[in-house]
């Protein structure tokens, strides 16, 4: 019976009660993906077949002109498509729904389009009305082609729909189970031991705990209650003894305060430095250190940047800002886990800032999630110290605690990415801002050609069709700019990669010549920051673009004391005092409004000749504050150094 109920354990019954939720959630998500590579590929297979229709009266245009030396390509290009949308292309994703009356219509369009080349395409034409309306009949089937395609996709939809409702309610629900599951299991029992070693304290040996769980805190009850019972009957012969209990006891009950100090703190965790500078100050006086200092790893591991620091001289704090591998003992990938360092042991000028503080001994805590190296914590004592193995277990889970909130914070700012959407009516402004000139002036010109047309001018009549050419490319570049910032994407730490593809973008767009300069190691800008940051880089490239003449474009990026990007052309330059400028100059106000959204500055310098320079300069990040609190307990199993 005893071993049946062993097998019970904690971590047996949560795994079992959250298991049936997981399972659910992962199957729900697939799903939902599922569905969503279909609407993927239906909405590509509409815009394929929507593509034919266009193609349909091209061909049209170019049998009915006379122009026959297009008409190979397109009707390729029509063959294409249906090949396309007949075998599909899963790496897009586009392929189409089949049903019955989907593959019905496909073969409708089939056959049309074969009878349309025969009766078209093969011999001279002569009646004009009758190819237009063989034309539209061809282009309403291939509607009628697209209407099954969309039904499909309106019952898919439905169906995310659906799937989206239910994950909700499984996380409603999932969650009010764990919380009363963990309340039964964890926090009740935990709850008792916590008054039963109260009335321990208070000297009433006979307190006991009901042992009504067979796990691990059933195991701990029965323990404790041997351990009273043993208190109870050699308490006047053994008080030594009883004493040393004791103190294990408020041991392992400091140890549980600890660990849910800092639960709670990682839980309401809001912003990466806020959440540093709390844990630096609480691990210093959990761990009874002199200092501790935070460090954050990038990806590759090879610098380490002190978040926050906390009984540490402010010197050395400046000095120690960002650490490269190798530079010192600490900020080190380390293989295994907690690492003693004896300063004195070291050789002279290997830990200068530590020694010179007078600090004897640094326990190194590195800050892992399964795998990857995120940071280490960095403890520093006067004196010698060697933590026993429950203060290195202690040690690594308060470290593993701040490892899942670190990630928890990450994610939740990709998350915020999200909120992109809610840039789309601002970009919606800026479509309409960056064109409305060009179609005013296309206006104007089409006005001009009626005129032309009438005067039969043929001179008049070719140069406004020049100015209407100029004005559609122009046009044209407008929205290709416009598309590439609703496709812009950042990297979670680095911006550097989106800088480089930004600027090949802009180097195939125009053939300008582009450099890149970066200086400085700082700290990875947040996700919505990059985006923001981009879109306003993309803006000073664009005006280059449309009013420097520029022959090559320069992008320098400062990271410290401060992240600054300029980008200088070497074009004709103007006059940033014209107030003239405030209505043709559409990109510099746009530029400014994302600027101030962000708290930045952004700064215009430009000469006549000698081209233009745009500065944009981020806001400084906070920077971490040393702080020695009041220390009354002593350093871990210290000795004199």
């Amino acid at each position: 019976m005893n071993s049946t109920q062993a097998r019970w354990s904690l971590g047996a019954k949560l795994t079992l009660i959250g298991t049936p939720f997981l399972l659910l959630a992962l199957l729900s998500t697939v799903f939902t993906l599922w569905v969503s590579w279909q609407l993927d590929g239906g909405a590509a297979a509409v815009n394929e077949a929507g593509r034919m229709r266009m193609q349909a009266y091209r061909i049209a245009l170019a049998v009915s002109s006379g122009e026959k030396r297009e008409l190979p390509r397109h009707i390729s290009e029509f063959n294409q498509s249906l090949a396309l949308l007949r075998t599909g292309d899963p790496e897009r994703p586009l392929f189409i729904p089949w049903d019955n009356n989907v593959r019905q219509h496909f073969t409708t369009v089939e056959q049309n389009w074969q009878r349309f080349q025969a009766r078209w395409l093969g011999q001279q034409v002569t009646n004009l009305h009758e190819l237009s309306g063989h034309t539209m009949a061809f282009a309403a089937d291939v509607d009628t082609f697209v209407g099954s395609i969309e039904t499909h996709m309106s019952h898919w939809t439905a169906v995310l729909h659906m799937l989206q409702m239910g994950v909700l309610a499984l996380a409603v629900l999932g969650a009010s189970v764990l919380l009363f599951t963990g309340f039964l299991f964890v926090l009740e029992p935990v709850n008792q031991l916590k008054q039963a070693i109260q009335k321990i304290q208070g000297g009433d040996f006979g307190a006991r705990v009901d042992r009504v769980t067979t796990d691990e805190f059933g195991t701990l009850a029965e323990g404790f209650n041997g351990m009273a019972e043993h208190l109870q009957s050699m308490y006047r012969n053994l008080e030594s003894k009883v004493l040393e209990k004791t103190a294990e006891l408020e041991e392992k009950r400091e140890r549980l305060e600890s660990l849910y100090e800092v639960t709670a703190l990682v839980a309401h965790a809001t912003s990466l430095e806020d959440l540093a500078r709390d844990y630096s100050q609480r691990m210093m006086r959990i761990a009874r250190a002199d200092g501790v200092a935070l460090r954050w790893s990038d990806q590759a591991n090879k610098r380490y940047m002190m978040l926050a620091a906390s009984g540490l001289p402010t010197a050395m704090v400046e000095d120690e800002q960002c650490l490269h591998v190798g530079d010192c003992h600490c900020g080190t990938p380390l293989a295994s886990g907690l690492t003693v360092i004896p300063i004195h042991s070291l050789p002279l000028n290997t830990m200068k800032h530590c020694a010179k503080a007078g600090f004897g001994t640094v326990v190194n805590v590195p800050i892992r999630l399964q795998e990857r190296l995120l940071g280490e914590v960095d403890l520093f004592f006067h004196a010698k110290v060697s933590p026993t193995a429950a203060e290195r277990s202690l040690l690594e889970a308060l470290n593993s605690h701040l490892a899942s909130a670190m990630e928890n914070l990450r994610l939740h700012a990709m998350g915020r990415e999200a909120a992109i959407s809610g840039e789309r009516n601002f970009l919606a402004r800026e479509l309409h801002d960056s064109i409305a000139q060009s179609l005013a002036f296309l206006k104007i010109q089409v006005q001009l050609m009626r005129d032309a047309l009438q005067s039969k001018n043929e001179s008049e009549i070719q140069k406004v069709l020049e100015e209407i050419d100029a004005g559609v490319r122009e046009c044209y570049g407008d929205v290709r700019e416009l598309l590439m910032h609703f496709r812009t994407r950042a990297n979670s730490e680095d911006i550097e990669p989106a800088l480089a593809t930004t600027l090949r973008k802009f180097e195939h767009q125009t053939g300008l010549k582009t450099t890149l300069t970066i200086t400085g190691h700082g700290m990875p800008l947040s996700p919505d920051l990059q985006i923001q940051v981009l879109h306003i880089l993309q803006e000073a490239l664009s005006n280059v673009r449309k009013h420097a003449r520029a022959s090559q474009v320069c992008l320098n990026v400062q990271q410290q004391p401060v992240w600054q990007f300029e980008v200088r052309d070497d074009g004709i330059g103007f006059n940033p005092n014209n107030h003239e400028l405030e209505e043709t100059h559409v990109g510099l106000r746009i530029m400014a409004e994302r600027s101030q959204r962000i708290g930045a500055t952004m700064e215009v310098i430009s000469t006549p000749e000698y081209g233009t320079s745009v500065v944009l300069t981020l806001a400084p990040p906070a920077p971490p504050m040393p702080s020695t609190p009041a220390r009354t307990l002593p350093p871990i199993h210290a000795t004199t150094v």
